[in-house]
């Protein structure tokens, strides 16, 4: 038997005999707003092969992406056909209305293209204020125009296909365009989310898409054809992104943003015109398991800045590597308890420092100030083996110059789809997009839902004493991300181990570290991995999947001080792993992902 999989045995018998929660189960004042509704639970096989793979959060998608793969294309290829297909089969999550971070590989060096939104020219910090200077509430901000960020996925895409891409444009348009024409048959998620989102229906073109007379969402398994972002993205294919930023299309977006009954927004014909993809480099960090028997050492490689699950993460694994929980287990509750002491740590940080770094300066003059190991080595001194802090304060990394800022008030931050991919090639790519909460603003245009990207912004731009905070909303700005696509490298070779990323808005942080942790530590398999549990903090309760852990386990985690709250994680994991014997894939089991490749 490999290495931790009788743990990992142990633990799927413990979750499977759960029926409940504890006596420290969640309450109303510790509830925590998901990203996307729970939609049922399909078991997973997980997947092997040898040359390539796609993985994506739908079956049509890494179809499209592998068929681009057989027919001689590259991971980039792969990537726009699945993502065109994305948008369409699942609209809650992502599409051309929205934006995406991409990290990419060509076998020698990675690069990171960010395709985030940005904030109108006419947009100032007060955006989200009300009349008496209070915040808006999150869906009085979000259902409109107010929160339209300007799309960026597209343009990002064909900067990207610019320069990796060897099949035409056109060509990678033509699953995406059949399926929107010809129709796609609805799934159970969809059908769900259409059934529980009381906004959507209040967009007269949303609602004559998505339901019939009676109010009713289509049915599952009925045929939903498109017709109208069939022929967006005939345009598109042939034209580029300009016939997504300039003129006809455009102009129907800016007239549904600023002409919105309640609530308009300020985005522009010159914001779409002017929106340019930015070029990055990775933020990349070390990593060394605790296998004493046979040392391996790892650089993990994420989207930087505004982008902030990368530091997020490689902060959670290096604070764990300063404490006892090395040589503990996720069915350790202590193990948990270092765990969530690790992550409040972590946000803390986030809350505080993160932002767009064209507006806000790292701190100590480099974001790895941030994971410095002596930082690290400080903050986990901070972690009480027999008590939890609840809520963390954060750090003040070695020769801060930078004046402290504000931290960012606790606020809900929301969902995206996630797909790896790795080509013949010598390629790989992992890639994350959104059009943020559920469905966007609930408004439609010319057959695709437009993003509320903006509400990731600070809705409170200063603090009580007028100082600003990093994330508020400024023209121009990026705002930050949880997002969290990652590759990883083995050190020593350089060669790709693995590519994953998961939906799951402010928790695809915590996602995400639990696929590396239980890879790279627990040394499973994507598939494995991602069938664990899911669990983590945002600097609040510690969250449980519910349903996943004892009574016992919960109980104990009380005892050490921590407010658990039992939720439904619907995390949407996908994971390319390579090895010795060829490639794995695994899709996560809460959602209807799917790994297709050869």
């Amino acid at each position: 038997m490999r290495p931790f999989h009788l743990f990992w045995a142990v633990l799927a018998l413990l979750a499977g005999c759960s029926n409940g929660a504890g006596t420290h189960s969640p309450t109303a004042t510790t509830e925590i707003h998901q990203p996307e509704a729970v939609s049922g639970h399909s078991r997973q096989l997980g997947w092997r092969g040898e040359r390539f793979a796609v993985a994506t959060a739908n079956p049509l998608a890494s179809e499209a992406g592998a068929a681009m793969l057989r027919a001689g294309g590259s991971a980039i290829d792969a990537a726009i056909a699945a993502q065109m297909v994305l948008g369409l089969v699942e609209p809650q999550s992502s599409g051309i209305g929205g934006g995406a971070f991409l990290l990419h590989y060509d076998g020698r060096q990675s690069v990171a293209f960010d395709g985030r939104e940005t904030a109108p020219a006419a947009a100032g910090e007060d955006l989200f204020l009300q009349a008496d200077g209070k915040p808006m509430g999150f869906h009085k901000a979000v259902i409109g125009g107010r929160a339209v960020g300007v799309p960026g996925a597209v343009r990002m895409l064909e900067t990207a296909h610019a320069e990796y891409g060897r099949l035409p444009w056109a060509s990678l348009f033509e699953p995406a365009i059949r399926l929107a024409e010809l129709g796609f048959p609805v799934g159970q998620r969809l059908h769900a989310l259409l059934q529980a989102d009381p906004y959507l229906r209040l967009d007269r073109q949303a609602a004559a898409h998505f339901y019939d007379h009676t109010g009713q969402p289509v049915a599952v398994g009925s045929t939903l054809r498109n017709p109208e972002l069939a022929a967006v993205m005939r345009r598109i294919a042939g034209e580029g992104s300009r016939a997504l930023h300039e003129g006809e299309i455009a102009q129907a977006i800016v007239h549904k943003v600023r002409s919105h009954p309640d609530n308009p927004g300020k985005l522009s014909l010159g914001d779409l015109a002017a929106y340019q993809p930015q070029r990055r480099l990775p933020y990349c960090s070390g990593y060394a398991p605790p296998q004493p028997t046979a040392p391996r050492r790892y650089r993990i490689c994420g989207f930087p800045p505004p982008g902030s699950g990368a530091i997020a993460i490689a902060q959670i694994l290096g604070i764990l590597g300063n404490t006892v929980a090395r040589s503990l287990s996720l069915a350790d509750p202590q193990w948990m308890h270092y765990y969530s002491e690790a992550s409040r740590l972590a946000f803390a940080d986030r809350a505080r420092y993160v932002a767009d770094p064209a507006f806000v300066a790292a701190p100590a003059g480099s974001w790895h100030s941030l994971v410095a190991p002596d930082y690290l080595a400080a903050r986990a001194q901070l972690i009480k083996a027999d008590s939890s802090m609840k809520v963390a304060a954060p750090g003040v990394p070695e020769a801060l110059t930078t004046q402290q800022q504000p931290s960012m008030p606790e606020q809900v931050e929301y969902g995206t789809s996630h797909l790896s991919i790795v080509d013949g090639l010598g390629n790989a790519l992992a890639m994350t997009s959104t059009i943020e909460d559920a469905f966007g603003a609930r408004q439609m245009v010319r057959g695709f839902l437009l993003n509320n990207q903006l509400s990731d912004f600070s809705f409170l731009p200063r603090d009580d004493r007028g100082l600003p905070i990093a994330n508020r909303v400024e023209p121009g700005k990026r705002p930050r991300s949880s997002m969290s696509p990652t590759l990883v490298f083995d050190e020593e070779t350089g060669e790709l181990v693995l590519s994953g990323g998961s939906p799951g808005g402010a928790l695809i942080i915590h996602y995400t570290a639990k696929l590396l942790l239980a890879t790279l530590n627990w040394q499973l398999t994507p598939q494995e991995a991602i069938d664990l549990p899911n669990f983590g903090s945002l600097n609040g309760p510690t969250l449980l999947e519910e349903g996943r852990f004892p009574p016992v386990f919960v109980d104990d985690l009380g005892s050490l001080g921590h407010e658990v709250s039992q939720i439904g994680m619907s995390s949407g994991l996908q994971a390319i792993s390579r090895g010795v014997r060829g490639l794995s894939g695994g899709a996560d089991p809460r959602r209807e992902g799917r790994v297709v490749g050869e």
